[in-house]
């Protein structure tokens, strides 16, 4: 099979030609359809991976080829993603407490085991997901990481149908955090730089539209009445900061994006507001499956850019320089 792996940390992306991998008992072998192409892919280079060589990738889509010894709750054919969550032990005290993403053992897709950088994957039979008909493999493989994330963000972030729900940036988690908010109900309102970015806010589903450059945006948030919640999917920590005077009372900044610099947040606006900074990583593979089922039942769609897989090196600098607005998906034809 054909694979793009990091040989080693500081190198670029490099084609080989491997052997389709054993299956393990319990694990299941992926015919890889498609695999979007995240920010963190760039963690194995950076010397991030537990060993090398390693093929980056957990925005995964495919069928399942072939079952390991004891799997029972897959077949062959069926549609199934990866993402981020790898697997997990199931002995440690986070995973008695159902907090899988916590795992200290458990398997990282693309850091601690083989991404979908490739033609076939092979993964522990509890970190796939369902992928419903109503989506394609390229449609569904970013809703495995940039999907999940917005979607679980907003999920347990404590607002409810109604309340005002801001989300700070357009980009390729934005324009999928603007559809969930506005698709579970709430008053969305979306918030980025650029007068020009209104329009296309508004058909994502955006009740209210804040341009960044020209407009007080705690104020404007306040003016709505406060945000429950802020969902920052930006990487700048100043435009994070702006945002936390807008919250309501008990509203919560629910940070995505993972800026350089430190957030700088008034402690009187924490206090007098009883509000609050809090971080998100991604779900479980039952959270992935969640988000593909919402996706398809309300009309959530990532917008892409396809590359074959043997143009990968492309789709990844593509991806990495900033150029793409959205998402970069590889596909295997």
């Amino acid at each position: 099979m054909k694979a793009i792996q990091f040989t080693a940390p500081g190198t670029s992306l490099a084609t080989v030609e491997l052997s389709v991998p054993e299956v393990p008992r319990g694990h299941v072998l992926i015919k890889v359809a498609a695999n979007g192409i995240c920010h963190s892919d760039s963690m194995p280079a950076a010397g991030f991976a537990s060993s090398y060589p390693r093929t980056p990738g957990h925005e995964v889509a495919g069928t399942v080829a072939t079952l390991g010894e004891g799997v029972t709750q897959w077949t062959e054919g069926q549609r199934v993603g990866v993402g981020w969550f790898g697997g997990a032990c199931f002995e440690c005290d986070p995973c008695r407490r159902g907090d899988f993403v916590s795992c200290q053992t458990g398997k990282i897709t693309g850091l601690t085991s083989d991404g979908g950088y490739a033609e076939y994957l092979v993964a522990p039979a509890e970190a796939l997901a369902a992928i419903p008909d109503a989506l394609s493999f390229a449609e569904a493989a970013p809703l495995m990481c940039a999907g999940v994330t917005t979607f679980n963000g907003l999920r347990h972030s404590g607002a409810r149908p109604g309340d005002v729900v801001a989300v700070l940036g357009l980009g390729g988690l934005g324009h999928l955090g603007v559809q969930f908010a506005a698709k579970m109900g709430f008053e969305t309102v979306a918030i980025a730089r650029g007068a020009e970015k209104e329009t296309f806010a508004k058909e994502l589903g955006a009740h209210h539209y804040i341009d960044s450059t020209i407009t007080d945006v705690a104020a404007e948030l306040k003016r709505l009445g406060g945000a429950s919640v802020v969902l920052a999917t930006v990487t700048d920590a100043p435009s994070m900061s702006a945002t936390v005077p807008g919250l309501a009372a008990r509203g919560r900044l629910v940070v995505l994006g993972v800026p350089h610099e430190p957030l700088s947040v008034s402690a009187a606006d924490l206090v007098m507001g009883s509000s609050a900074v809090a971080g998100h990583a991604s779900g479980t593979a039952k959270d992935s499956e969640d988000t593909l089922r919402f996706a398809a039942l309300t009309g959530v769609r990532p917008m892409i850019e396809t590359y074959p897989l043997e143009n990968a090196a492309e789709g990844f600098d593509r991806m990495m320089s900033g150029k793409a607005r959205f998402r970069v998906v590889l596909t295997n034809d």
